[in-house]
């Protein structure tokens, strides 16, 4: 049998693992008794742990939310969780870097000595992307305020800050445009360091996706709904079509489609704004767009794979146009200026 000490924080860290647990599981868990469990419930308490005790045919206990934060017990692989989380909190477009930096030097401090230097040596460097602008951040009160709506399955109402065109008046916008929105919240996501709301708009019947940053909340929230099931079931899939295009394309002026021979995970990987269809073990389908033709094919080109052109001909013409280049460039001997093919 573990020594008391071991044995309770052993407790607590099942507790913490899951919602209720029966007492004979404790028990087997535990290699103890069942009144040795119930023993162990009471050092916790003491120690200000609030542990509810369940009634039922097998009874049990959970770990409940008290009114004050009890010491927290972590291992080293939620440490380092932890650690990491924290140092990333600054790309999270959630406006929390000064408090999750105030939340790792408070954990820090009461982290066993082991832990701390472990906790020391992981630095970790954030970064949203080179070359990509700062976005607004979504305060965080507005964030549990929609999560709040989301997870209670209520009608939400807020004012709604459209994207104004250049040029025009914020004062003379479409009054349609401006009016409070009601919604269905399902889904709180964040992409390339902004927050969005996935939510069945009641009153244009569809689904819309709304950047938090423009929300302003009203209160109070409306009556519960049903949830709805979203178009494909992937959340994340959903979001990013909403940006691409259903066809992926990301809203290019050019875009083509080929096969490549190599795995779909090993495109994907590379692939950011594109589609990729698995064909087989070491064969996929892309769908890809650029801001030129040349330039689609040079960023298809980057793969160490042999490639065959679905379309269009546009896309054909620019392969054939890089590898004259191509092979001037590798000859010896000046190069020869080329004449880019029709279109972009």
């Amino acid at each position: 049998m573990p020594k008391t000490s071991a044995r309770l924080l052993s407790l607590l860290s099942l507790l913490q693992a899951r919602r209720d647990w029966p007492g004979q599981l404790l028990a087997e868990r535990l290699e103890v008794s069942p009144r040795t469990v119930r023993r162990d419930v009471d050092r916790l308490r003491e120690l200000g742990y609030p542990i509810a005790a369940i009634k039922g045919p097998d009874g049990g206990y959970r770990l409940g939310a008290g009114m004050e934060l009890p010491p927290l017990l972590f291992d080293d692989d939620q440490a380092v969780a932890l650690a990491v989380a924290l140092q990333t909190a600054a790309v999270t477009g959630a406006g929390i870097e000064e408090a999750a930096v105030r939340a790792l030097s408070t954990v820090r401090q009461v982290m066993p000595a082991r832990l701390r230097h472990r906790v020391d040596a992981l630095q970790v460097t954030a970064a949203d992307g080179a070359g990509t602008r700062p976005h607004p951040q979504a305060a965080p009160g507005v964030l549990l305020t929609l999560s709040a709506a989301v997870r209670a399955r209520e009608v939400l109402r807020f004012d709604y800050v459209p994207v104004s065109p250049p040029g025009t008046d914020a004062a003379h916008a479409d009054p349609a445009a401006t009016a409070p929105r009601r919604v269905q919240p399902h889904h709180l996501v964040t992409r390339g360091g902004r927050w969005y709301l996935v939510a069945w708009d009641l009153d244009r019947d569809d689904w819309r996706t709304f950047r938090v940053d423009r929300i302003t909340p009203r209160t109070p929230t409306g009556p519960r709904f049903t949830p709805r099931e979203l178009p494909g079931g992937d959340v994340a899939a959903f979001v990013a079509g909403r940006f691409q295009g259903s066809d992926g394309t990301g809203g290019w002026p050019c875009h083509g489609e080929v096969i490549l021979d190599l795995p779909a995970s090993v495109v994907s990987t590379y692939t950011r704004d594109g589609v990729v269809e698995e064909l087989g073990p070491d064969r996929c389908r892309l769908v890809l767009g650029a801001w030129s033709w040349p330039g689609l094919a040079a960023s298809i080109g980057r793969f160490d794979a042999d490639i065959e052109v679905i379309g269009p001909r546009e896309l054909r013409d620019a392969f054939a146009h890089l590898a004259r280049r191509y092979a001037r460039a590798a000859a010896d001997g000046p190069a020869e200026p080329t004449s880019p093919p029709p279109g972009r």
